[in-house]
Formats: C-alpha cells, sequence, structure tokens
C-alpha cells in the first residue's frame, strides 16, 4: 500500500490505515488518540476492550492485529478494526469529535470500495488533489501517465521475481542513474528537497526522461524475460541508458541541462531555506 494511501488525518490528527481482506482497517489507538484528550491512548483503549466485553461487543473476535509503521519508522502488530467495528468502538467513547469523526469514517472507509468498483474515480481523486496544491493540468497528467507507467514496471518486476523493497530500489537506482547520470538520493540533493517525493518536484522534461527509462525497462525486461535480481538489473541499466542517450542529445541541441534545481516548494519552504543558507 503506497503511503499517501495508508495515512489520513481527522483534526490534524493522523490515522494509520491497511487495506486489508476487501475493505480499509484502521488503527485503534490512533482513533482513540483523535476523539480522547488521554496522554496514554494504549492504556485507555485497554480499558474500553474490557468495557467493550461486559457490553457484549467481542474485541477478540472482531480487532485483527496487523503491520503498520510505527512512530519511531519500525514495522509493528497493532489493534486494527474495519469501518463497522470502529463505529462500534466509538459509540463507547464519550467525546464531542465522535459523531464528526463517524462521517468522516464513513467517507474515507468508502473511497477505496469506490475507487476499486470505478478506478478513474481514484484517478481523478489524484488529479483533483494536485491541482489544488497549484500544479498545471499540463503536468498533471504527465504526473499521472508516469505513476501508470511506473506501475506498469513495478508489476512486470514483481512477475519476475523482483520482492523485497530493497531490490525495487536498486533497480529503480540503476534506472535514474543511466537517465540522469543521478541516483535518486543524489537527484534530491540537487533540488533541495528531504522527505519530499522527487517526482512531484519534477519539471515536464524530468518527468519525461523518467517515463522513458521506466517504459524501456518494462520493455526490454519482457523481451528478454528477465527473471530474477540480476538480470533485471541489467534490463533496468539498458532501459535507462535508452532514456539517458535520448537526454544527452536533447542537451546538445538545445544547449540546456534536463537536470534542474526548480522544484515545487512553498513559499515557506523556500524563505526557510533561503534564511538557512544565509546562516551558513
Amino acid at each position: 500500500m503506497d503511503s499517501k494511501d495508508a495515512l489520513v488525518v481527522f483534526e490534524g490528527t493522523k490515522i494509520r490505515r491497511i487495506w486489508h481482506d476487501e475493505q480499509w482497517y484502521f488503527s485503534v489507538v490512533d482513533v482513540v488518540g483523535a476523539l480522547t484528550d488521554s496522554s496514554i491512548p494504549r492504556r485507555y483503549w485497554s480499558d474500553l476492550k474490557s468495557n467493550l466485553l461486559e457490553e457484549g461487543f467481542e474485541p477478540y473476535d472482531k480487532i485483527v492485529q496487523l503491520t503498520l509503521k510505527a512512530e519511531d519508522g519500525k514495522m509493528r502488530l497493532t489493534d486494527c478494526a474495519n469501518t463497522e467495528s470502529m463505529f462500534r468502538i466509538i459509540q463507547s467513547i464519550p467525546s464531542p469529535k465522535a459523531e464528526p469523526f463517524k462521517r468522516w469514517l464513513a467517507k474515507v472507509g468508502y473511497e477505496r470500495v469506490q475507487e476499486i468498483e470505478d478506478p478513474e474515480l481514484a484517478q481523478k481523486r489524484m488529479k483533483e488533489l494536485y491541482k489544488l496544491k497549484g500544479y498545471s493540468d499540463d503536468w498533471v497528467e504527465k504526473r499521472v501517465r508516469g505513476i501508470a507507467i511506473r506501475d506498469e514496471l513495478t508489476d512486470e518486476w514483481d512477475k519476475r521475481g523482483i520482492k523485497t523493497n530493497s531490490e525495487f530500489s536498486i533497480l529503480t537506482a540503476e534506472i535514474s542513474k543511466a537517465t540522469f547520470g543521478l541516483t535518486p538520493g543524489e537527484y534530491k540533493k540537487v533540488k533541495g528537497l528531504k522527505r519530499q517525493n522527487l517526482r512531484d518536484h519534477m519539471n515536464d522534461l524530468e518527468l519525461i526522461f523518467t517515463m522513458l527509462g521506466e517504459a524501456s525497462t518494462t520493455k526490454i525486461a519482457r523481451n528478454k524475460d528477465a527473471i530474477g535480481f540480476g538480470e533485471n538489473k541489467i534490463a533496468a541499466k539498458e532501459g535507462g541508458t535508452v532514456a539517458g542517450v535520448a537526454r544527452k542529445e536533447l542537451e546538445k541541441r538545445s544547449g540546456e541541462k534536463v537536470v534542474s534545481k526548480e522544484n515545487y516548494l512553498t513559499e515557506p519552504e523556500i524563505k526557510k531555506k533561503l534564511e538557512n543558507k544565509k546562516l551558513k
């Protein structure tokens, strides 16, 4: 599950969720923290479980332990409940936020179901979010197309034996190095980025060459029937090289570099970076 889908926000409070068994499951502790003033949501939830049991609700039948990212960045087993069970839990929490939270929960819990039934809705929502952030229509179309090409590539890698996150990262870095002469980490430094998504800060040409490198890699991996990490690493280098050659040719003829420091940071972020540079 993409991180942007795995975390939603209610009135400034982050709620972790995960797609499991064809529905959303939400972190119960996060919900308790959002609805109560408890300084220790875990203890509140522990006491609430006992109360629910007395009321006839079987928390051990309804609650599922799923692996979610904790505050320390580690993946840990966490008590989670689906939308239906979460509504029942909320009923036992005396909070003025309960009713607006129920409406919010119904909305975010149902959105993914709608998107599965009609995938165009997911794409529409994505486009709306980018436009709200100030991106142009042309840029948004390229970004959305780039996501589709990336998904096709990662699906292909999965079929060809690439399973771990580290393998996906290494192959992605190989494409990037061959395309731009930079790994994603190096590229982010050029743009002055830290945790931000690199592709959300690429200009039109950077997105186009990224798409070319990944689409070429998919084509080469299929045609050469690359199996396993070693063979797909070779395909990734070759795919990136196709885009790299095209990039260098454009730079030669236009007299301008494709890789740019340009980014889409908000004004406050830009001012903060300028101030930090002055201090140095």
